[in-house]
């Protein structure tokens, strides 16, 4: 991804904060939040697709601190990316098994 300025940043960290806040509000059962499955799954492929196009923690600090969703979200982009590249250097023959059976 190219470099984003610091503008790019801050809406990004808005957009992200929004999704976060959805999500830590639903898993913290509050009455105040009518829980919209499709929203709810929308919000969380929002950060992941926000996450993974930017070091979150390095970018929103504030956020990762915050937002239980965040910090899950940046867990599991984390472990995505250490088993993928497990996956490729230390067990070849299953990264061929998983290429076939994904097409």
């Amino acid at each position: 991804m190219s470099d984003l300025s610091q503008s790019n940043l801050n809406s990004l960290e808005m957009t992200a904060r929004t999704a976060a806040a959805y999500l830590d509000a639903c898993d913290g059962g509050a009455k105040y939040i009518r829980l919209d499955p499709d929203y709810y799954k929308a919000c969380g492929k929002l950060l992941m697709t926000l996450f993974s196009a930017v070091d979150a923690a390095h970018a929103f600090p504030n956020l990762a601190e915050e937002s239980a969703a965040a910090r899950d979200v940046i867990k599991s982009i984390e472990i995505g990316r250490h088993l993928e590249i497990s996956r490729l250097a230390y067990y070849p023959e299953l990264a061929i098994i998983m290429n076939r059976a994904s097409v």
